[in-house]
């Protein structure tokens, strides 16, 4: 699993690449941190790369979102792919996060 962070003045946008499973659950939400502190700003996750999700991963991005909009920020998950819908869809991730 790899991420990349980019933060400009408007957004910060996060890119997931690989698999996000339970063991890559604790390196990732490290890698992840600076989104917990948007300040306001955009929060754009970015899947293209991203093959698998499992619940530990789930957690993460619900930890994003509450922390996010909790400080008026809006979170958006952008190129998710078929397989990770229908992930989101069956845990009732979809009616709850904004997509491009």
């Amino acid at each position: 699993m790899t991420t990349s962070i980019q933060e400009t003045d408007e957004r910060i946008v996060a890119v997931l690449s690989g698999e996000l499973d339970t063991a890559a659950a604790k390196e990732t939400e490290e890698a992840l941190s600076p989104l917990l502190n948007s300040n306001g700003k955009e929060v754009v996750i970015d899947c293209t790369g991203l093959e698998y999700i499992s619940s530990s991963g789930l957690r993460i991005l619900l930890r994003i979102l509450k922390q996010a909009q909790s400080v008026g920020s809006r979170v958006v998950l952008k190129n998710v792919n078929e397989v990770i819908q229908d992930v989101l869809k069956l845990t009732g991730f979809m009616s709850i996060f904004e997509f491009e």
